[in-house]
C-alpha cells in the first residue's frame, strides 16, 4: 500500500528515518526489542496492522525486555514531572484523597519489594480506587502470573500510546 492510501499519520510514521522512528517508539515503550520488532514491521498499511505488530512484539519479549519496558513507567500516583503522557494516563489519581495517595505509595512499595518492579496497570480511564484495588488483588499473585498480567497491561498501554501517536501525527 502506498502512502497515498495509508492514513496520513501512519504514513508519516512509516516514512520516518530509523533513528527518528526509534525515538518515537521509545516514547510509547522503553523496550529496545519491542521497538526493533515494530521497525521491522514497517510499513504498516493500517493502524490495526501497527497494533498487531505491537501485540506480536509484546508476546515475544523476554523477562529482561519486560523489565526494560517497565523501567520506563513511573509508579502509580507519581507521574514523571513534566511528562504529560504519564500525567494524562494517571489522571484517576490526580483528585485522590491524601489518604488514598498515601495508601498507593505504601502498596507500590510493597509490590515493588515483592516483584522487583513498579506496579504496572493500564491506568487510562481508571479511578484511584480501582488502581488501589487492583494492586491489592495482584500483590497476592505468583511472580509468573504477575509477569503475564504485566505483559497484557503493557500491551494495552502500548496500543493507546501508538493510537495517540498516529492521531497526533495527523494534526
Amino acid at each position: 500500500m502506498t502512502s497515498s492510501t495509508t492514513p496520513g499519520g501512519l504514513a508519516r510514521f512509516n516514512a520516518l528515518e530509523e533513528r527518528a522512528a526509534v525515538a518515537v517508539l521509545h516514547e510509547a515503550c522503553a523496550s529496545e526489542a519491542w521497538a526493533e520488532r515494530l521497525l521491522a514491521a514497517r510499513p504498516c498499511a493500517t493502524a490495526d496492522d501497527l497494533f498487531a505488530a505491537s501485540d506480536a512484539a509484546m508476546a515475544e519479549l523476554t523477562d529482561a525486555d519486560l523489565a526494560e519496558a517497565m523501567a520506563g513507567h513511573p509508579p502509580i500516583g507519581r507521574p514523571k514531572p513534566g511528562d504529560p503522557t504519564s500525567s494524562r494516563e494517571q489522571r484517576g489519581m490526580a483528585g485522590a484523597s491524601e489518604e488514598l495517595k498515601e495508601e498507593m505509595l505504601e502498596l507500590n512499595l510493597a509490590y515493588q519489594e515483592k516483584f522487583g518492579h513498579v506496579f504496572l496497570i493500564c491506568a487510562t480511564g481508571r479511578t484511584g480506587e480501582q488502581m488501589r484495588d487492583a494492586v491489592k488483588e495482584r500483590i497476592g499473585n505468583s511472580a509468573e502470573r504477575e509477569r503475564e498480567i504485566v505483559r497484557v497491561e503493557l500491551g494495552k498501554i502500548n496500543r493507546i500510546r501508538l493510537g495517540n501517536l498516529v492521531q497526533e501525527e495527523e494534526a
